[in-house]
């Protein structure tokens, strides 16, 4: 694309397009295929976010673009209360995936809308309308998923939904709760935040919603036995557990499912992005018995493209790869590789002070400061700039309270020469960066 077209093609999109908030990359990209991107000159972008951290399989797997061509061209979308074989059969694969007693599921399009069909289904099923989520959480804008969400976009829009309730994230690098010895004290942390939702409750809480490891928040792992411990508390209280497993759902952390790790099974599960490998396709999973007691209580749940026979066909396919083609293990086996190329780059360059994540969901955290750990947001940016420049699309979140983080999530099907690859990359990008600050 020449000069001319290009900014031809900027001014088209700054006079027709309205931002919503989100700066736009300055790569133009034309294509998509397996791990690349590929600008309007041709060069090659190794994507380590898998798109919108959807893109579980690759851009334009083979198998899913045929699904999509013959579905498209029989079966794409009829009145919602039609139900078809495509959308049957993803429920039933989707049931042999989920443990006990999860086994009834509904499909929708987004995040947003899964985690909006989620927490009414909790105030419809408890009878209750408080709902609890982690000061770093990402579970939507929308109105009521957006009133969940405390890592961004909660400004100048008026009040949020009624009864939502913030618990301090699992963060082990910046909690100030810490024990004698320096490590994370999050028994203490945790116990601190019940006493809090406890003060605020006005004795309606109903759920509370969460993602295993915080994404938008910086990918924040919580430690083994936490999930566990705050399932336990949520029963002490007849609440539900709500886990959003957008971006780590499906394989991408070596389990099948995120929270299996610590061995804990929610009542509501939310699957999006990964689940359609980036096409829109979401499913909110429950147990017969709140599936029962919602059917009685007249719970009604109604959206223009609930349970579309082409993403749910699509959805379908999704899962038969990940089970043939073992993602989960691929997924552990590259991300360690990954996080051993990251946890190197940390010893050589002092503005990372943070490794972190699980699987092929690892992050980042650059610092300005080696001694008082003082987040390094522009560093960061200049940082991601400059690997996008060379190669490597790697998202950079900066959020206030944490330096900027890179969450780094390609796509399960990427190669060890790709991972290899990738890391060459951000290292050149670290060192070129640093150089030039001094």
């Amino acid at each position: 694309m020449a000069q001319l077209q290009v900014e031809e093609f900027w001014a088209k999109a700054d006079k027709h397009l309205m931002s919503t908030g989100v700066p736009y990359s300055p790569a133009i990209i034309t294509k998509a295929l397996g791990t690349k991107l590929f600008d309007q000159n041709g060069r090659a972008i190794l994507d380590f976010t898998s798109g919108q951290m959807s893109s579980l399989l690759g851009h334009s797997h083979p198998e899913i673009v045929e699904v999509v061509r013959e579905n498209v061209a029989e079966l794409d979308h009829l009145l919602s209360n039609m139900i078809t074989q495509p959308v049957v059969a993803l429920a039933e694969r989707l049931a042999r995936f989920l443990p006990a007693p999860l086994e009834k599921s509904f499909f929708l399009n987004t995040g947003s809308e899964t985690t909006e069909a989620a927490m009414k289904m909790a105030k419809v099923f408890t009878g209750k309308f408080e709902i609890v989520a982690f000061t770093a959480s990402f579970h939507g804008l929308t109105q009521g998923s957006g009133s969940a969400t405390y890592a961004a976009g909660r400004k100048n829009a008026g009040p949020s939904t009624p009864g939502m309730l913030a618990f301090p994230a699992p963060y082990a690098y910046r909690s100030p709760f810490r024990k004698a010895d320096g490590s994370y004290d999050w028994e203490t942390e945790l116990e601190f935040g019940w006493s809090m939702i406890d003060r605020q409750s006005v004795g309606s809480l109903a759920a509370f919603i969460m993602e295993p490891i915080l994404s938008t928040g910086g990918i924040l792992v919580p430690p083994k036995g936490y999930l566990k411990r705050m399932v336990q508390e949520c029963k002490k209280r007849g609440m539900l557990v709500i886990m959003d497993e957008a971006q780590t759902g499906v394989g991408r952390t070596g389990k099948m499912f995120a929270f299996e790790d610590d061995d804990i099974v929610p009542d509501i599960l939310c699957l999006s992005k990964t689940l359609g490998c980036g096409l829109p396709l979401g499913s909110v999973s429950t147990t017969a018995e709140i599936a029962q007691g919602l059917s009685q209580s007249k719970f009604l749940w109604l959206t223009t493209h609930l349970n579309d026979p082409l993403t749910a066909a699509v959805g379908n396919k999704v899962l038969e790869i990940v089970e043939r083609d073992n993602i989960a293990q691929q997924a552990e086996e590259r991300g360690e590789q990954l996080r051993v190329g990251l946890e190197a780059l940390r010893k050589k360059y002092w503005c990372i002070g943070d490794v972190r994540g699980r699987g092929l969901f690892q992050a980042i955290e650059i610092i300005a400061d080696a001694e008082t750990k003082a987040p390094g947001t522009d560093l960061g940016q200049i940082v991601s700039d400059k690997a996008l420049e060379l190669g490597l699309s790697c998202n950079v979140v900066n959020l206030p309270g944490m330096g900027g983080v890179f969450r780094m999530a390609p796509p399960i099907t990427v190669s060890a020469d790709e991972i290899d690859a990738g890391l060459r990359i951000l290292d050149e990008a670290f060192g070129t960066v640093l150089a030039e600050a001094k």
